[in-house]
């Protein structure tokens, strides 16, 4: 028997698209789900973002208020896809109404608002969700077994990185993505997607000793509503001053003994969306990155044969997990959209069953302690404690 979800989506610039066509996708890519999402009404500040958005997707109705969002009956559970700034407000409203939320991260402004964000939704009982899409690609998800099967021995070294070039110009246009007043920068915005995936791979992080930069101190003022961070203004026109990092780094130790070090940059040339790791261990080592995601690294040490000790690439195949549910072909990759369809599929199954799943509220906050200690590290200049 079908179950029927209601749908909200508050925030519809490209992320909220993603969202939209991810809950649309369920039915068709996960049909043993019996799920049918309902797509209810979407918000916007800007009426004609808002208005296209209820076209393209069949939303039933549109809005320019969130708040309509959360007070509609009809709506079971509702997705947060509006700027960092507005995540707190937004999620506090959604789990006082009992309103169960998948939200973008880093889940707040600042660490302390995701931490908020958390206490909120477990005050309420709802079921809560993130959107550290990477986590899905098959081949980490295989990743993740072998690592729980102990296949690669006691972890030694982890390397986790984010290089993102979507800022590299410095004409491009100075978003809420870069106003201190509106949240972190790349300690939010990309450092948080590195800290998960090292939370699931490798374990929770002890200690570490950070550092960060900020290369591009100016940027051109865009248009209300116009473009989005990976869009570019003119050389002349006024400019606006860049107040949040571009770059971080951090050494760590995790709570297992092993070391690592993680990386994040926007501003960054050559990389366009290396968000990788790289994990090695007594018996092996594992390293991907999403540039190609559906390829994984792997090694096995092979002492008796020294001169075939080296990495294999294996390719993503309806052998590793979800890779089924969009095409029974090995080799025949997938991409960032199928990544959000599996995510917004393990939400509503949760919603459906009343289990909390992975990566639920919790994980952010997880994260949210360690970009904590990230932050008193930029001021002592030492090693803090997670």
């Amino acid at each position: 028997m079908s179950q029927t979800i209601g749908i909200g989506v508050i925030g519809m610039g490209w992320m909220g698209e993603a969202h939209s066509r991810s809950y649309r996708s369920i039915p068709d890519r996960f049909p043993a789900s019996k799920i049918q999402p309902r797509l209810i009404i979407c918000a916007d500040p800007v009426e004609a973002r808002a208005r296209n958005a209820q076209e393209r997707f069949g939303f039933e109705r549109y809005t320019i208020d969130w708040r309509e969002v959360i007070a509609d009956p009809a709506v079971q559970a509702v997705s947060v896809t509006a700027p960092n700034g507005m995540h707190l407000e937004i999620n506090r409203a959604a789990a006082a109404a009992g309103k169960h939320i998948l939200c973008e991260k880093p889940v707040g402004r600042f660490p302390e608002e995701t931490l908020l964000s958390d206490e909120a939704a477990r005050a309420a009982g709802v079921i809560t969700f993130v959107g550290f899409n990477y986590r899905w690609a098959p081949v980490v998800q295989y990743a993740q077994r072998l690592l729980q099967e102990g296949k690669l021995g006691r972890i030694t070294h982890y390397h986790g990185r984010f290089l993102n070039g979507y800022a590299s110009n410095p004409n491009g246009f100075l978003s809420w993505r870069f106003d201190e007043a509106q949240g972190l920068g790349t300690l939010g915005d990309l450092m948080s997607h590195v800290i998960d995936m090292a939370h699931m791979l490798a374990g929770p992080i002890a200690s570490l000793t950070s550092d960060r930069e900020i290369f591009i101190r100016e940027r051109p003022i865009p248009q209300p509503g116009v473009g989005t961070h990976y869009d570019v203004g003119g050389a002349e026109g006024p400019k606006g001053e860049v107040t949040n990092e571009d770059f971080v780094s951090a050494l760590v130790r995790f709570a297992n003994g092993a070391h690592g070090y993680l990386e994040a940059c926007r501003v960054i040339n050559g990389a366009k969306c290396d968000m990788s790791f790289e994990i090695h261990g007594a018996k092996g080592a594992i390293k991907w990155s999403f540039e190609r995601m559906n390829e994984l690294q792997l090694q096995w040490r092979n002492d008796a044969n020294p001169a075939e000790d080296g990495y294999t690439t294996l390719l993503s195949g309806p052998a590793h997990p979800y890779h089924g549910h969009f095409n029974p072909g090995w080799g025949t990759g997938l991409g960032y959209d199928d990544l959000k369809a599996i995510e917004a599929y393990n939400f509503l199954q949760a919603v459906t069953t009343g289990k909390q799943g992975e990566p639920g509220f919790a994980a952010a906050a997880a994260v949210a302690r360690v970009q904590q200690a990230m932050i008193r590290s930029w001021s002592s200049g030492g090693w803090e404690q997670v």
